[in-house]
């Protein structure tokens, strides 16, 4: 958590603002991932 995100658990569990910020980056990086899959997936079967 602190070395993904840049803060502890702690903080994350008491803080629902900055739980909010954490949880929609990681949406965030899940659809940036999801893509890059779908356009390698796509290269390798062209």
């Amino acid at each position: 958590m602190q070395q993904a995100h840049g803060i502890g658990y702690n903080e994350y569990s008491l803080n629902l603002d900055k739980r909010i910020q954490v949880e929609q980056q990681r949406e965030k990086d899940y659809a940036q991932s999801a893509q890059m899959i779908n356009d390698l997936q796509r290269r390798v079967h062209v």
